[in-house]
């Protein structure tokens, strides 16, 4: 844990919504002034494209069916568990980009799904940002949530989380219905070892739940939309984050408390939530950054 150089994290399985957060950050830094290091989580996957197909077949020729991204066998854990830890000492460390389409490939000379070499990221930075599959991750004697200052997780119901994945691997990607729902079932081991244990680490959850019928996703014609749910927001520590419960509430019309330490928010206001929470936690930071 650093004050000097602070390491954000915000985690989320595909298709759950990580993008979200992202944008209210990218507006909170922009607005406080923050010049954050941003590192992306599938920049730590261990094959590029090519040779992650040829892994999961030999996976798959050795019996092993639940071979996937979401697992230790197919990421560097040990790698962004150091890159954290360098980046609270030092406010520095490598960073590579991940290349998913032709647009990110070409400005590098590369090809889609080619990783680009590691670098020194560019000095100065105020703080460590990274969006991923990983940033609570725990496997053994690697402990990349140890090094987070901040863990926000994204975390929608299930239902919910394979009906966004669906439609946008189908939409975005080309991918039918059916090799979308193959997926699914070949991370689902990595899903409930490596996934789900990550929201048990996080300072601030963000968990959309809707009020519309999610029972069978994979016949699900459509995403609920933001007015169809609601965002049930839980702290696990809201003293050491300094939340006040009774400004969100006056702030936030048409939210309540279902618990002590939990907010329920409409949908539509998912975004604003996120700044008016998170903004202060940063303002924070910064302050500490510079009298620590």
């Amino acid at each position: 844990m650093s004050k000097k150089h602070p390491v954000i994290a915000v985690t989320g399985s595909s298709g759950a919504g990580t993008t979200t957060v992202k944008v209210a950050f990218e507006h909170i830094f922009r607005r406080e002034g923050v010049n954050p290091a941003v590192i992306e989580g599938d920049s730590y996957h261990r094959f590029d494209r090519a040779a992650m197909k040829e892994a999961m077949a030999k996976a798959e020729q050795e019996g092993n069916s639940n071979f996937s991204h979401f697992g230790p066998q197919a990421n560097l854990f040990d790698k962004l568990e150091e890159t954290f830890k360098t980046y609270g000492e030092t406010g520095s460390c490598e960073r590579r980009y991940y290349l998913h389409s032709d647009e990110e490939a070409e400005p590098f000379g590369q090809k889609p799904g080619e990783f680009t070499p590691w670098e020194a990221i560019p000095p100065g930075t105020d703080l460590l940002f990274y969006e991923g599959l990983h940033g609570g991750a725990v496997d053994g004697t690697v402990n990349v949530a140890q090094y987070v200052d901040l863990l926000i997780g994204v975390v929608p119901i299930v239902n919910l989380e394979w009906i966004q994945k669906i439609h946008r691997d189908c939409a975005q990607r080309g991918y039918s219905a059916e090799a979308v729902t193959d997926t699914i079932l070949r991370r689902m081991y990595d899903y409930v070892h490596y996934i789900t244990p990550q929201f048990s680490r996080t300072d601030v959850n963000f968990q959309r739940v809707p009020t519309v019928d999610t029972s069978n996703p994979f016949i699900a014609r459509d995403i609920p939309t933001p007015d169809e749910s609601f965002v049930v927001i839980r702290f696990r520590d809201p003293k050491k984050l300094d939340i006040d419960f009774p400004y969100l509430l006056s702030m936030l019309q048409g939210s309540s408390m279902s618990r002590r330490n939990s907010l329920v928010v409409p949908g539509g206001k998912m975004g604003f939530a996120m700044e008016i929470i998170l903004a202060p936690i940063i303002e924070r930071m910064m302050s500490e950054k510079k009298t620590g």
